[in-house]
């Protein structure tokens, strides 16, 4: 029997930072937020990008702090906790349950070797960010600390662990391992041993989208300052809860997420799979499959202008508005840690096109960076209609949601309708309605994600619509970039 009143609570561990919703489902409200700011560990060598698990411990206990403050009766209401984390993440443990080492990240491409080498052996394209081959490079690279591991966990998996002292994973981040089938929704044993042959050991079983999979523990409840016994929903990737979060739980709605990286995903009833291995055929949080679109470069490249020109973004937004579509001429392929799609973990330096004299002005660069990234997921989401995928409504969701220019260029650049979103965390908050659907459906009640994200998910402000003239020159201009990039990586065309 639905219970009046309650709230759920949505975890996001992110890559700068964790974030945190206090949702109250029958209100369709967000009655307290929070936020804990961190970054990479500083000092490794090129490629390697890493944090400590024990960060996202702290930041959690912060968080929870901020919620619940002087809402002491609140914690009585809590119903459920759901964990969305940053995907591909290799956390490792000891028989102890003791973290061996600092987690390599999604964006490490420090083990590119070890991602061609199971890419040669596997059949199928393991991109350098996925668990596995981080998994082989530790192996290789550290093997004293490797005959350690007992448990093999992805960020969100571990933080499960901590609350609840339970080992589980599910379908949804588990498809960017690159040990997982997702066209079956099972663990690829030949992978698996492709690895190590005791892998298969080190990792949890599947749970459902919809499970619980323990409930705060007595240490959790000291540690985190929660209520022991509260259900712990299964949670899944950010990417699979930010799809949730926005409302792209049906056919024809995707989701733009806008961060460090940048994401173009879309729900899908059936299995779809590139046979470039490019577009990445994800489980979803509901249930469904999630065909998933990663660049490594996004916002990483305006902080870069940003720090080098000493302005803020929104001083560069106003200035790039001033240049015209096209950003007069210069083309910038913003490749500066490595991309993914295409597929150039190593790629460096593809730099500047088209530059003339007052090229190097501050707008000018500014808006050939955002179009450079919009340029870019172009490619991708081109590739993503090929597939078979209908798009035309792309929902944005990450902190760069707010800036209006960038917006309207994605908008032509992607010929896609832009619609923004009420509540920008929407991995959070995909967290609060999955842990509302799971501890519903666990006490028999009628629940569905689909019901859920139609109550609570608000668009906000006007539809951005393309305009067909600007459509046109962002096409030339994707021929253009496309061009470039193929001819400096010789790339088949």
């Amino acid at each position: 029997m639905a219970v009046k009143g309650e709230l759920f609570l949505g975890l996001d561990v992110g890559t700068q930072g964790t974030k945190a919703l206090l949702v109250d489902a029958d209100k369709r409200a967000v009655v307290a937020r929070a936020s804990f700011a961190y970054g990479l560990i500083e000092g490794l060598p090129p490629g390697a990008a890493e944090q400590h698990p024990h960060t996202w411990i702290e930041a959690i206990v912060a968080v929870v702090g901020q919620v619940f403050r002087r809402r002491e009766g609140a914690k009585r209401r809590l119903a459920a906790i759901a964990v969305s984390g940053q995907q591909h993440g290799c956390v490792l443990l000891d028989a102890r349950g003791s973290v061996l080492r600092p987690a390599k990240l999604w964006c490490d491409t420090s083990t590119a070797a070890e991602a061609r080498e199971l890419s040669e052996r596997l059949g199928r394209r393991v991109p350098a960010g996925f668990t596995a081959s981080k998994v082989l490079w530790t192996k290789r690279r550290e093997p004293e600390l490797w005959r350690h591991v007992a448990r093999v966990m992805l960020p969100h998996d571990y933080v499960n662990f901590a609350l609840t002292g339970e080992h589980a994973a599910e379908c949804g981040d588990a498809s960017g391992t690159g040990w997982f089938d997702a066209e079956a929704r099972a663990y690829d044993s030949f992978a698996l041993d492709a690895i190590d042959a005791r892998l298969c050991r080190c990792i949890a079983p599947l749970a459902a989208p919809d499970a619980i999979v323990g409930t705060v523990s007595i240490e959790a409840a000291e540690r985190f300052g929660l209520p022991r016994g509260v259900p712990v929903a299964c949670g899944s990737g950010d990417n699979m809860l930010s799809a949730f979060g926005a409302g792209a739980v049906e056919p024809g709605i995707g989701v733009l997420s806008l961060g460090t990286s940048a994401t173009i995903s879309a729900p899908s009833s059936s299995y779809i799979a590139d046979p470039a291995g490019l577009v990445a055929p994800f489980s979803d949080a509901t249930g469904q499959w999630l065909p998933l679109l990663c660049v490594m470069n996004a916002t990483g490249v305006l902080e870069e202008l940003r720090a080098a020109f000493g302005m803020d973004h929104a001083r560069l937004t106003e200035l790039a508005r001033a240049v015209e579509p096209g950003a007069r001429g210069v083309l910038f392929a913003p490749y500066l840690v490595g991309e993914r799609v295409p597929d150039l973990p190593n790629a460096r330096g593809v730099g500047l096109d088209g530059l003339a004299p007052g090229s190097f002005a501050p707008g000018v660069l500014y808006r050939a960076a955002l179009e450079g990234v919009a340029l870019n997921l172009a490619w991708g989401l081109e590739r993503m209609r090929a597939l078979g995928l209908e798009l035309g409504t792309l929902r944005v969701a990450g902190g760069a949601a707010k800036n209006e220019l960038w917006l309207e260029i994605l908008a032509n650049a992607l010929d896609a309708r832009i619609e923004r979103l009420e509540e920008a965390e929407t991995a959070a908050l995909g967290a609060a309605l999955q842990a509302a659907w799971a501890v519903r459906r666990a006490r028999g009640e009628k629940s569905d994600p689909r019901g859920l994200a139609r109550l609570l998910v608000r668009r906000k402000g006007e539809v951005l619509r393309p305009r067909a003239e600007l459509v046109r020159t962002y096409r030339h201009a994707r021929l253009r970039y496309t061009t470039l990039v193929s001819t400096r990586f010789n790339l088949p065309r």
